[in-house]
């Protein structure tokens, strides 16, 4: 009998649920859907209020006008921001919540180099001051305090913060007050990042600070290997963020953990934890994924899987400092690959700067419970460092199946002070204070 049309529609669905499917092992692991990418009931373009993209028009008022009447509509569902292709010159502005900001392919929101045009906001309670200077910083290019539901995505368009301008000052000394982030996001929620291109920050690319549930996924984060502390992404002070599936190339940290800085973190107390981080692929002079150095808050919970790294000064670097408070524990870092590194992985107790003179020397931050495994590197100079701080030695570290390769026809040996642990199958062969026995349940070899 030949089945008809509505027979097959019945049909074919139940023998679809009896073909075998993939497992969920098979599938590629995935936390974005903390944040899923929504519709929005409304569509209006940055050119309904007058912007121009022909990358010589200012269109600050554009994108100004344009939020507002977004923020104003208050649309249950939302509202969506087109930029079409073109350069769109601008200066900072403000987001709101509800909307999404797209970028069609050819789109390029470009930061105006008219630094002195860029505002002066307050110093983030857990820093005390501007990062780099006492005092404000400038605001973000693209900005966003207190807000929910928010996307910026599009068809690869990009944001170009311009920043030569900034780092001359910096390498000059000149700068009055700290450098702007190409996008900060603060005391927000459900914030989704995807599918755009973020170049040249005049400082860190991407800042989501005291913010819950942030998905960063599929970008592109270019900055010169030599521009001054152009962060790829940094969250700060947040819980529940998902970063994944990006190619990052700046000149510091790919990716950044961090928690607030010495006395002021401390007092603000907000930790950041449940972070993932998971197939990055890029390379820096500094490291490609860090934790620190300013954790005074405290990070937890933090998973690094499926990382590429080349071309880099660090491959994994966990650090703080005397002073810092605060406690770094429960990081994984797994299925790392490394080529031309100067160092595979450093956890140090004595890096980064302090604030100001009324740091309390007698913080010590507490680091305890990192496990790192499955790391393989070629043409590595230096496989590793692990050194704690004097009276508060770094404690429950892992390493196993680690092996960092030198191009030298001489391996190059570890160094440690002040750490306890377990170490097997690492090679070079671990530094004698990890101990190669691992029945303790610290090290195991079913990790």
């Amino acid at each position: 009998m030949k089945l008809r049309f509505p027979l097959l529609a019945v049909v074919l669905p139940l023998l679809l649920l009896l073909l075998p499917r993939r497992s969920s092992a098979e599938e590629a692991a995935t936390c974005s859907g903390i944040v899923p990418m929504k519709p929005r009931s409304q569509t209006i373009s940055i050119s309904d209020f007058g912007g121009v993209g022909d990358g010589a028009f200012l269109n600050t008022n554009a994108f100004r006008e344009a939020i507002y009447r977004i923020e104003h509509l208050n649309r249950p569902g939302g509202t969506l921001l087109h930029v079409p292709a073109g350069e769109w010159l601008t200066g900072p502005f403000n987001l709101t919540s509800r909307m999404t900001l797209f970028l069609a392919r050819g789109a390029v929101i470009k930061a105006t180099q008219e630094w002195q045009k860029w505002p002066l906001i307050d110093p983030l309670p857990s820093y005390g001051r501007g990062r780099e200077l006492p005092g404000g910083r400038y605001m973000s290019l693209l900005h966003g305090n207190g807000l929910q539901d928010v996307i910026i995505t599009g068809d690869n368009g990009t944001i170009d913060g311009q920043g030569d301008v900034w780092w001359n000052m910096w390498r000059q000394r000149t700068l009055p007050f700290t450098r702007p982030n190409l996008l900060e996001f603060m005391h927000s929620s459900d914030i989704l990042i995807s599918n755009v291109v973020f170049k040249n920050s005049p400082f860190w690319n991407i800042h989501p600070v005291y913010c819950s549930n942030v998905v960063a996924r599929n970008l592109t984060v270019l900055a010169p290997y030599d521009s001054p502390n152009t962060d790829g992404i940094d969250p700060d002070s947040s819980t529940n963020v998902c970063i994944e599936d990006s190619y990052i190339a700046t000149g510091d940290d790919l990716v950044a953990v961090k928690s607030g800085w010495d006395e002021y973190g401390i007092a603000y107390g907000r930790p950041s934890s449940d972070i993932t981080i998971r197939r990055i692929t890029g390379s820096t002079p500094f490291a490609a994924i860090a934790v620190g150095s300013e954790t005074s808050g405290g990070v937890e919970n933090v998973l690094v899987e499926d990382v590429h790294i080349f071309n880099s000064g660090f491959g994994i670097h966990i650090k703080t400092n005397g002073g810092r408070g605060g406690y770094i524990r429960n990081v994984t870092v797994s299925n790392i690959n490394m080529d031309k590194v100067r160092k595979g992985l450093r956890i140090a107790g004595d890096v980064g700067d302090h604030p100001d003179d009324r740091f309390n020397p007698d913080a010590i931050p507490v680091v305890s419970g990192l496990t790192i495994k499955n790391v393989w590197g070629v043409n590595v100079q230096q496989p590793g460092s692990i050194q704690g701080i004097k009276n508060s030695p770094f404690t429950g570290i892992c390493l196993y199946n680690v092996k960092l390769l030198s191009a030298g026809p001489q391996e190059v040996p570890w160094k440690c002070a002040d750490v306890s642990g377990s170490a097997a199958l690492v090679q070079p062969g671990p530094c004698s204070e990890l101990s190669s026995t691992y029945g303790t349940g610290i090290c195991s070899t079913e990790i």
